[in-house]
């Protein structure tokens, strides 16, 4: 599962956030997770309760903010939604499509103390 070793990538950022910028508990933590990421956003939630122990982040909650895929379909010359990695352009059913958005994941914002 991979999304243990992301999780504690995640939590690693936000201990060092926290040496940065002065705080010493993380409240909520906003994580946006894209649709096409190939990340589970219940394995992260699991894993977050179990990595988090111990350390500034102890008890947060976990927000997980889900971004939808979209592409520039170079055929039709404009952005398109997405339910693939690899899918055709849902209006032109062309397979020239880069991917834009959807496969990002990242902590968007943090409420601290």
């Amino acid at each position: 599962m991979h999304e243990m070793s992301l999780t504690e990538s995640v939590v690693e950022i936000l201990c060092e956030e926290g040496r940065k910028q002065g705080f010493s508990r993380v409240k909520t933590v906003w994580l946006e997770i894209g649709t096409l990421s190939g990340v589970e956003p219940d394995a992260m939630a699991f894993c977050f309760d179990v990595v988090t122990r111990g350390t500034l982040a102890e008890g947060a909650r976990l927000e997980i903010v889900r971004t939808e895929g979209q592409g520039w379909c170079l055929a039709c010359e404009k952005n398109v939604a997405l339910s693939d990695r690899f899918g055709a352009c849902p209006d032109c059913g062309g397979h020239k499509v880069q991917m834009t958005a959807g496969d990002e994941m990242r902590v968007k914002e943090l409420e601290v103390e």
